[in-house]
């Protein structure tokens, strides 16, 4: 049975489902000032809540693996959107940013149950160079929401005030669970059941030396994307003085580089194997960060050196995070949520530390966020080829 013709449709719901925290995240930062005003707080105390948001979708992922792998795909993301529908809803009624910040967690904590799901299902229905294949196909489509997101919420705050983001956000998750309820079928097999605990599943992930090889490498490329988007803003718009009219065009064009690697992907998978060409994609990463960490410190590149670094730079994501996440979750049919949990748990909480590192050593310095990708990536690299080091790559 072909899984993409047995369930019409199935690629573009799990990118709705992916998507949901693109959205959740990009949509509001162009409210954060509007924000902070309406509430009478500092514009510090709204950020907080991004990284609140990042904290609990990654525990999100980490409790919700287990329990769809125990209960079943479809019982996992029902109660994640319904958690994540209760959360969007609390942030409209809050009278306080204290609230806020506990329904933004509430909020990810259910995203995170629900999303840890897509790989999972994508797990259940294909293999090897299939599984790669289909999470690059849901990445191209689900990657329409951090290009959208952006533009959607300046028009909702220009319409509505920031109150209109969230709205959209309640309607985008209640449509999204009426959807799959209706037309997602569990696809978690009976034999997949396990008595193993959530602990001794994360434990045997862990134990696993070539699994781990693909898990630091989807978890540290996440890591560098993280440091890109914290200092983006204050690179391009500080630093390099362009408006902020002009920073959505370039931010997008990160995205549409990531699209088009994301179809190279797919064709070349039809030639060449998943590690291959996550290997091939990381030396690229890697050569790529080490020319723009020199370009700034010998020449100190301007924009126009820079930009096309860091579009090639975020592009090659859409090779290493769907050809290592697909090598991961090859190792553990019987526990595949779980696994997609722990490498998600693991980017987020690296992407957080990124991020916090690039503010630490300077927002709007360009080689700040330089020297945090190229060590990001590195690390990646380094700990891949030593997990693999009895392989030919």
């Amino acid at each position: 049975m072909n899984p993409s013709t047995a369930i019409p449709g199935l690629i573009w719901m799990l990118a709705a489902l992916t998507a949901l925290a693109p959205l959740a995240i990009d949509a509001y930062l162009p409210a954060i000032p509007s924000m902070a005003r309406s509430l009478n707080v500092s514009i510090s105390e709204v950020e907080l809540t991004l990284s609140l948001f990042l904290a609990g979708f990654g525990l999100g992922q980490l409790f919700g693996g287990p329990l769809s792998d125990h209960f079943g795909r479809r019982f996992a993301i029902l109660s994640g959107l319904a958690l994540f529908t209760l959360g969007t809803l609390a942030v409209l009624l809050s009278p306080s940013i204290e609230f806020i910040w506990a329904a933004r967690f509430l909020q990810a904590f259910g995203g995170g149950i629900s999303v840890v799901n897509s790989a999972a299902i994508v797990r259940d229905l294909y293999q090897g160079r299939e599984s790669a294949q289909a999470l690059s196909r849901i990445a191209a489509i689900m990657m329409a929401a951090p290009l959208l997101a952006p533009v959607l919420g300046s028009a909702l705050l220009w319409i509505s005030g920031w109150q209109g983001i969230f709205i959209t956000l309640f309607i985008y998750a209640l449509l999204l669970a009426l959807t799959l309820w209706r037309f997602l079928p569990e696809t978690r097999r009976a034999s997949q059941q396990s008595r193993q605990s959530p602990l001794q599943r994360y434990f045997s992930i862990l134990k696993h030396r070539r699994a781990m090889g693909f898990v630091c490498s989807v978890a540290f490329s996440y890591a560098g994307m993280f440091a890109f988007i914290t200092g983006s803003a204050g690179v391009y718009m500080e630093h390099f003085g362009i408006s902020p009219q002009l920073f959505p065009v370039l931010f997008g064009a990160n995205v549409v580089t990531l699209l088009l690697c994301n179809q190279i992907n797919i064709r070349l998978l039809h030639r060449y194997a998943p590690r291959l060409l996550l290997a091939r994609a990381q030396w690229l990463q890697a050569a790529l960060a080490s020319v723009l960490t020199l370009g700034l410190l010998a020449l100190d590149l301007p924009l126009l050196g820079v930009l096309p670094l860091i579009m090639l730079f975020i592009g090659l994501q859409g090779f290493i995070m769907s050809n290592g996440m697909a090598g991961t979750t090859e190792f553990f049919p019987h526990s595949a949520a779980s696994a997609t949990a722990f490498v998600g748990a693991l980017g987020f909480s690296l992407g957080a530390l990124s991020g916090t590192l690039v503010g630490l050593l300077g927002e709007s310095s360009p080689l700040a966020m330089a020297w945090v990708m190229l060590g990001c990536v590195g690390c990646g690299l380094t700990l891949r080829l030593i997990l693999h080091a009895r392989q030919a790559i």
